[in-house]
Parts: structure tokens; C-alpha cells; sequence
């Protein structure tokens, strides 16, 4: 996360780290721990856009001197003087934008769970919905998807389903940075396929997002607290589709979490996921309650990870999506759940930047 101030002694230790990586990344026994070299191509990532515009500024800077002193002897570098003059006013607010401080978790990937509400069938039918429009998402992004564990709904939904959601590369805005709002409760509004008089119903489905931070989580898992299960693996309404117990289920006691694996090939494997899946929701369980420790008033008005609350509403009738936190509304309805998530994602990054820019003024 980059957190230093705009001086020139931050920026021009950004700028060294910036190198100091660059270095280490082209040593080819750093990639001999794919871990490392994950971390350390994230935060090269991620320093890069900054590095790029303070380099910009800097020669901005050297160039316009130079046109102001030829000036002196030749009128004719007097307006190439002003020209540059211009830009740099821009460039740096770009710069001092670049250092406000990040989500550090904004180059993750992503577990998300998608689990049916009240509504019964109507319910895991709309959480199918959500999750095809987030794999459709995703598609459009270039990232990977896994699905680690799923219970299906006898109609072709899901109870609940896992899912990981991986960028191909290191990148500064990942899949958290634009999957982290998703957290919270989403309804729906439409005649339900079982509705047999027309009737408009309401259900909804939850939503729980969190940084696959996995190996790489500062929490550790003592042995002694967890209890791990192992069944067949099943499919769509329950029917079997493994004839040995390969899946895994492992509760975390102490906090009751539970976490399920069962789409890698062994019970082995399965289980080294589901570790890392709960080693990543104890990672933001553990961060969650450091910042409410904090202040109550750090808590963004855009992101959350609580299914108990109402973030969005989908109307079929209507067209028409409304995201609650921000007041965006659109009618392209049928677009988003096609995977056209741009504007919705756009307006809360927007307001989650002003919240982080705010805070950065205020400070």
C-alpha cells in the first residue's frame, strides 16, 4: 500500500524502491518461491503508475526550466515555456492522487460465497443469477475462475456455492479492488419460474467477499482448533458425483467458521485449499475487528462484508438495478447480469476514492 506523503524524500524513496524490485524480480532464484515473487510483482505493480507520473513530472519540471532559461535569449522558447507550465498543475494532482493511501488489498484475488436467502427456490435460482454474472464478469476481465465448493437447488440454482476469482497477472487493481463492494445482501424483484399467477416476489441472496490472501495471511491456524471432516463430493441436488471421500470440510471452533473444499482432485488438495480459504477469512475477520477497535468512523460507507445488509436491488419488471450505498440506478438491467459490471463498479471505486482522498485532507 502506498502511504507516504507527496514530499520529494517520499516520492524519491519510492522511486528507489520502485528500482530495488525491479532488480530482485530479474534474479531468477526469487522466483524460485512463487510466493515472494507473487508479493513482489504486486508491489512492483502497483508502485509502477506512480513511479511513471512522478518521472513525468520531473521531466515536466527540468523541461519547462530549460525553455524558461533558453527564453532568455530567444522569445521563441517563451511559449513552449507556458505550454509545459500548464501540464504540470495536472501532473501533480495526479501524483498526489496516486499517493493516497490504498485498500492494501486491492492487487488480491478473491473467495467469494453466494448462498440463498429467504425465497426457497426462487432464492438459489437468484443466487445462480449472481454467480453467472460474476463468472461472466470475470470473463471480461481476463480472470480465472474456480469454483472450490457447491450445494445446487433441485431447479439448476445453488444453496451455496465458493468461488475463487483470479487475475492472470500481478496488477495494482486486481479482483478485490473491484469485487470488494459486492458484500451484503442483494434482492430481487421478478415473477418467480414457480409462481403460476404472474406475481412479482421478492428473495434474496448473500454475498460474502474477502482477499484470497491464503499463504500469504498473517494469522495462524492452530492445529488443535479446527475439526476436519472429509465426504463425497456432490452436485446438483445433492446426487454424488465421487465415489471416494476426497471432499473436505474443516470448522474453525473457536469462531465457528466452516469452510468446504471439493473440486481439486484429492482429499489432500482439498484440504491444503480449504486451509487457505480459512486462513483468508480469519485474515479478514482479524483485520475487520482492528478497524472497528480503531473508530467506529472508519468504516467505508461503500464496502461491506455483512450478508444482514441490503446493498442492491435487481427489478426485473423495471430493467432496473439500484445500488443503495451510493444511489446509483440504471435500467440495463439484463446488461449487468450479462456480466456488465463497468458502471456499477466504477460509481462505488468512485466513492470510495473521495471517502480515501477525504480522509487523506482531513488528517
Amino acid at each position: 500500500m502506498v502511504a507516504v506523503s507527496s514530499s520529494a524524500a517520499g516520492v524519491d524513496a519510492l522511486i528507489d524502491e520502485y528500482a530495488e524490485l525491479e532488480t530482485r524480480l530479474a534474479d531468477p532464484a526469487v522466483h524460485a518461491d512463487a510466493t515472494t515473487a507473487r508479493r513482489l510483482g504486486r508491489r512492483y505493480a502497483e508502485l509502477g503508475p506512480v513511479v511513471a507520473v512522478a518521472r513525468e513530472l520531473a521531466g515536466a519540471r527540468s523541461d519547462e526550466a530549460a525553455a524558461r532559461e533558453l527564453a532568455a535569449e530567444d522569445q521563441a522558447f517563451a511559449a513552449e515555456a507556458a505550454e509545459i507550465a500548464a501540464r504540470i498543475p495536472g501532473l501533480e494532482a495526479r501524483l498526489a492522487e496516486l499517493l493516497v493511501p490504498r485498500d492494501p488489498h486491492d492487487g488480491d484475488d478473491v473467495v467469494m460465497e453466494v448462498k440463498s436467502g429467504e425465497g426457497g427456490e426462487e432464492s438459489a435460482l437468484f443466487a445462480g443469477d449472481l454467480v453467472r454474472m460474476y463468472t461472466r464478469y470475470a470473463e471480461r476481465r481476463g480472470w480465472k475462475v474456480e469454483v472450490l465448493d457447491s450445494v445446487g437447488s433441485d431447479l439448476g440454482g445453488y444453496k451455496d456455492i465458493t468461488l475463487l476469482l483470479k487475475s492472470r497477472a500481478p496488477t495494482p487493481d486486481g479482483v478485490w479492488s473491484a469485487l470488494k463492494f459486492e458484500g451484503g445482501v442483494h434482492r430481487v424483484q421478478r415473477v418467480p419460474v414457480t409462481e403460476s399467477q404472474g406475481r412479482i416476489h421478492t428473495s434474496a441472496a448473500g454475498v460474502l467477499v474477502y482477499p484470497d490472501t491464503g499463504e500469504d495471511a498473517e494469522v495462524e491456524v492452530d492445529e488443535n482448533d479446527i475439526r476436519v471432516d472429509v465426504f463425497r463430493s456432490s452436485g446438483h441436488g445433492g446426487q454424488s458425483v465421487n465415489t471416494t471421500d476426497s471432499a473436505v470440510r474443516i470448522t474453525h471452533l473457536p469462531t465457528g467458521i466452516v469452510v468446504s473444499c471439493q473440486n481439486e482432485r484429492s482429499q489432500l488438495q482439498n484440504r491444503a485449499r480449504a486451509m487457505e480459504v480459512l486462513r483468508s477469512r480469519l485474515q479478514a475477520l482479524h483485520e475487520a475487528e482492528q478497524a472497528a477497535a480503531a473508530s467506529a468512523e472508519r468504516k467505508s460507507q461503500v464496502r461491506t462484508v455483512d450478508r444482514s445488509e441490503r446493498i442492491r436491488t435487481y427489478n426485473f419488471p423495471e430493467n432496473r438495478i439500484s445500488d443503495h450505498r451510493v444511489g446509483y440506478k440504471a435500467h440495463n438491467l439484463s446488461a449487468v447480469l450479462d456480466g456488465d459490471l463497468d458502471d456499477v463498479v466504477g460509481a462505488l471505486t468512485k466513492a470510495e476514492r473521495a471517502e480515501a482522498i477525504a480522509a487523506a485532507e482531513g488528517a
